[in-house]
């Protein structure tokens, strides 16, 4: 399971919230949201990098569990994983925007490196 950081929310609602991310992460390939999110969202998506290089059933059902959309599922099992074959960790990176207008959080693209 992810870190230790709360993110100011229950158990239910961050974790969902982790889930949402990583699904949009995968679908997408980048997305934009604040640090402490990222940095927790980026953990859960490279341990799902690391089922699809597996590869077996169990793994692709442990990614279903996680993973709201099949469709994500597939396409990180076909497309995002093999990609990755050669590599041991460090599918992700962060990259810092600056403060976020409103309440000042900072503000991160995390996104699939190539």
């Amino acid at each position: 399971m992810p870190g230790y950081r709360k993110l100011g929310r229950d158990s239910a609602h961050r974790k969902a919230m982790l889930r949402n991310l990583v699904t949009d992460l995968l679908r997408e390939g980048r997305i934009t949201t604040t640090d402490t999110r990222a940095k927790e969202a980026g953990r859960m998506a490279e341990k799902m990098i690391t089922l699809g290089k597996r590869g077996d059933l169990h793994a692709r059902r442990q990614a279903l569990a996680y993973i709201f959309d099949e469709s994500v599922v597939k396409k990180l099992f076909e497309e995002i994983a093999p990609k990755y074959a050669e590599r041991n960790g460090g599918y992700t990176r962060i990259l810092k925007l600056g403060p976020r207008r409103g309440d000042g959080a900072e503000e991160v693209f995390l996104e699939l490196v190539k």
